[in-house]
């Protein structure tokens, strides 16, 4: 059932308020509040969550966001090299981490193009929705 409901999320275009899964007698209940500050406008629930602005009080360029809860890894398997380090340039599509949600990995990829200035988590780490992993500066 955990495949079948990140599939669905993962196929609709936008995040949905509210979703109530049941099968053979199971049924699962998610709901999201809405971002505080913003019009309850649902964010995408597909590829990788970015945002111009890093905040207010954290180093400036844009922002490569974890696309789902979970916990976040840099590199592809215990002891391996990490997909992208501070100074390493990136173009869009290239893998810069994994998160692993309800034992899916989600490939987390940069839609631009940039050098890594900071990684904001560290391996193992668990990450929110929407909550800044890399900053990039233009290339």
């Amino acid at each position: 059932m955990r495949a079948s409901v990140l599939q669905v999320l993962a196929a609709v275009p936008e995040r949905p308020h509210r979703l109530r899964v049941d099968a053979s007698g199971v049924a699962i209940e998610l709901e999201w509040p809405p971002a505080a500050g913003a019009a309850p406008a649902p964010e995408p629930a597909s590829g990788p969550v970015t945002s111009t602005v890093a905040e207010p009080d954290g180093p400036a360029g844009y922002q490569v966001c974890a696309p789902s809860v979970g916990t976040f890894y840099r590199a592809p398997e215990p002891g391996a090299a990490p997909f992208v380090q501070v100074g390493d340039a990136v173009t869009p599509g290239q893998q810069v981490g994994i998160i692993e949600a309800m034992k899916l990995m989600l490939p987390i990829n940069a839609d631009r193009a940039g050098l890594v200035t900071h990684v904001l988590k560290q391996d193992s780490e668990s990450v929110q929705y929407g909550e800044p992993l890399f900053i990039l500066d233009a290339a």
